[in-house]
């Protein structure tokens, strides 16, 4: 659907440049943008190496245990169906995790492995357990203490304070997930039953 779509935003605005004679003004902005994203996929990724390794790191020191009983008060209310020792739980305490870090790309891989062992747990069911709505909530509307990414970006557009926004991002990316998570435990409370502990 995607493709689709920006198949047709790229066939209109050739159309329009042409008609409106713009065609020289559309190419000089295609190979401008095409340098500015690889200067940008260069800054971002080393930004994003250096924490995918330090949550590697963190991963294979203990540190994820650590995070599973700072998060287990909240995690354990809302995973109910899960057992803190699960590797599901640990996947989704490290993408939480990485998220909270402003970490997205990092966060991937623990979200994958997360979503299946949901999905084995589920028995692979073409419905998704209260467990998966939840955990798919929390990675999309997630709260971001230090939102690393966003400040690489900002400083490499030539923001002399990049992390002056970090007050906007707690208030707007709290605000989202207390909602997300409110639909989502309303909607699920409805229907679904929850996953046998696993061991």
């Amino acid at each position: 659907m995607l493709s689709y779509i920006w198949g047709g935003m790229i066939a209109a605005a050739v159309i329009f440049a042409l008609f409106t004679g713009n065609a020289e003004s559309l190419s000089q902005g295609t190979l401008n943008s095409a340098q500015d994203a690889i200067s940008l996929l260069i800054t971002m990724a080393g930004i994003l190496c250096l924490w995918s390794g330090i949550m590697e790191i963190a991963e294979r020191c203990g540190f994820t245990n650590l995070i599973s009983k700072i998060l287990s008060p909240v995690l354990s209310k809302l995973f109910k169906g899960l057992s803190a020792k699960s590797k599901a739980y640990k996947d989704i305490c490290m993408n939480i995790s990485a998220n909270m870090l402003g970490l997205g790309n990092a966060a991937t891989p623990f979200g994958l492995s997360a979503m299946r062992e949901l999905d084995t747990l589920n028995h692979g069911s073409s419905y998704a357990s209260n467990e998966m709505v939840l955990f798919v909530v929390m990675n999309t509307a997630s709260i971001q203490i230090i939102p690393a990414m966003i400040g690489t970006l900002r400083q490499s557009y030539g923001s002399q304070t990049p992390f002056d926004i970090m007050p906007c991002v707690w208030i707007s990316s709290a605000s989202a997930l207390a909602v997300a998570l409110i639909l989502a435990i309303i909607f699920n409370g409805i229907s679904k039953k929850p996953l046998n502990k696993s061991p």
